[in-house]
């Protein structure tokens, strides 16, 4: 069976995700819609398929699937139009920065038994998957700690930060679904800390550039999360992993995997500097587990409920930080 897909934003992650669709052999590019035309219509060219309106693709007998990539003020609009016009949903993350709003939408995607991913693309990332492979496979036993650093080259602009629901619900939310993704168990305790120290600005938008996490799952185990929106040397994408039986690790990912050595010391290459270099391939490797889903009927590899997993998360350390106090989850 071959999936017809459209797709909803041509954007930057639009862009990524058209590539991924028509590199699949049983995918087809059929449609894509932006309010930008020229964006549509740069996609439509590259790509081989028709610009339409989001009304026109929800009514479109020839479109079996959407991947909705558009601001994330639309995006539980978009799956409750799409999953009563009975289509196949993949959506970036999140579904809304407001838990009660996901809620009503998930529930919308339920009573009509609409097939819903969300993309959590660090899930496909072919590192990580190797790392929680051994902790699944026993090599390091019980896990008992993780460490999740997540550092970015620099702030984004202000007029994103704005829209984007802060760090804990834009940037570390990425880290709270790895974190659920590799303990496989619920978090009883969110503790936190966060600050300003990259740009003062930021404290006149009720945001942070610094943040802390510590978690404690519902056994005992103890995830430590590092954010910040400034690292000189790079992207830094990293994950510890240790166990009653030893410990498993994923390094940061760098232009050339070299080190060279001489009478200077030893030196390797810079790090990758931009999140669409560094998981160029989980990217492709998400929408084809999408893909993979869809035609196999079996259950969506990222939910709905992942990301309001996640996104209970965010809340709570969001109070965490501004109270001071350690928040305990039911």
């Amino acid at each position: 069976m071959t999936a017809s897909v459209a797709l909803l934003g041509a954007g930057r992650i639009g862009r990524v995700h058209a590539k991924a669709v028509t590199a699949q052999p049983d995918a087809r590019l059929i449609a894509v819609a932006d309010a930008v035309d020229s964006a549509a219509q740069a996609v439509a060219d590259a790509y081989g398929c028709e610009v339409r309106s989001i009304d026109q693709i929800a009514v479109a007998a020839d479109v079996d699937a959407v991947i909705i990539c558009t601001p994330t003020d639309t995006h539980a609009d978009l799956i409750e139009q799409f999953a009563h016009a009975g289509k196949a949903i993949f959506c970036e993350k999140p579904v809304h920065l407001d838990a009660s709003r996901v809620r009503a939408c998930l529930k919308t995607v339920e009573d009509t038994a609409t097939p819903l991913m969300l993309g959590f693309n660090r899930r496909f990332d072919p590192h990580f998957r190797a790392l929680k492979a051994a902790i699944d496979d026993g090599s390091i036993g019980a896990v008992e700690q993780v460490v999740l650093t997540s550092r970015d080259p620099g702030l984004p602009p202000m007029s994103y930060i704005d829209v984007s629901g802060g760090i804990f619900r834009d940037m570390m939310i990425h880290d709270f679904d790895m974190a659920l993704f590799l303990l496989g168990e619920p978090i009883r305790t969110v503790a936190a800390s966060a600050g300003t120290l990259v740009e003062p600005e930021l404290r006149a938008h009720n945001d942070f550039d610094t943040a802390t996490v510590l978690l404690t799952s519902v056994s005992g185990k103890q995830v430590t999360i590092l954010n910040s929106r400034r690292a000189t040397y790079g992207y830094d994408q990293r994950i510890e992993v240790h166990g009653s039986k030893g410990m498993v690790s994923a390094e940061n990912m760098r232009l050339a995997n070299i080190e060279i050595a001489n009478g200077t010391g030893f030196t390797r290459p810079p790090l990758l500097d931009f999140f669409m270099t560094r998981y160029t391939e989980a990217y492709a490797a998400e929408i084809a587990a999408f893909l993979a889903a869809l035609a196999s009927g079996g259950a969506m590899p990222t939910t709905g409920q992942d990301g309001l997993n996640a996104l209970l998360l965010a809340d709570a350390a969001l109070q965490a930080a501004t109270s001071g106090q350690v928040v305990t989850l039911a």
